[in-house]
C-alpha cells in the first residue's frame, strides 16, 4: 500500500518556521486548534516539533507571565520533550504504522528531508478499521 494515499500534503497543514516567535507559534496554534505543530528549517526541511506541553514547561521554566513577553522569545529557544519521528515517502505501511503508535501524526518527508505533508493516526486506525471490517466480511461469507 501506498502510504501517500492517506497524505495531507503540506499545502494544508500548518507548520512554523525555526526563527519564527513564541507568540507565533502560540497564535497559529490556536487558531488551528493544534496541540502539537510541525518545524521547518527556513528551506523546508523538516526539523521536529513543538507541543503545547513544551510552550506551557517552556514559559513556565523561562518565567514568562505576560503574552506581551512571548514576542521575543525564539521558539527554538523552548526545550522540547519529543520529535515525532518522520518517515520517507516511500516508506511501507508497516513503517507508519510504528511511528503512528505513539504520535498523533506522522510527518513524512521526501528525499531530500523535505517536508512533503502529515499522516494522521485517525486516518491510519480509519484505514485499519475499514480493512478489518472487509476480512470479518469475507471470513463470514466464507464460512456461510
Amino acid at each position: 500500500m501506498n502510504i501517500l494515499f492517506f497524505l495531507i500534503p503540506k499545502s494544508e497543514v500548518a507548520y512554523i518556521f525555526e526563527d519564527e516567535t513564541l507568540r507565533q507559534t502560540l497564535e497559529k496554534m490556536e487558531h488551528r486548534k493544534y496541540s502539537c505543530i510541525p518545524i521547518l528549517t527556513m528551506d523546508g526541511k523538516y526539523l521536529g516539533t513543538i507541543s503545547e506541553g513544551d510552550l506551557l514547561w517552556g514559559m513556565r521554566h523561562a518565567d514568562i507571565h505576560d503574552i506581551k513577553e512571548t514576542e521575543g522569545v525564539p521558539v527554538m529557544a523552548i526545550p522540547r520533550r519529543a520529535t515525532y519521528k518522520p518517515v520517507h515517502a516511500d516508506s511501507n505501511m508497516e513503517d507508519l504504522l510504528d511511528r503512528a503508535i505513539n504520535q498523533n501524526f506522522v510527518p513524512v518527508v521526501d528525499d531530500q528531508g523535505s517536508f512533503i505533508g502529515i499522516i494522521t493516526r485517525k486516518s491510519i486506525i480509519k484505514y485499519c478499521y475499514n480493512e478489518m471490517k472487509a476480512a470479518q466480511k469475507s471470513e463470514d461469507e466464507k464460512n456461510g
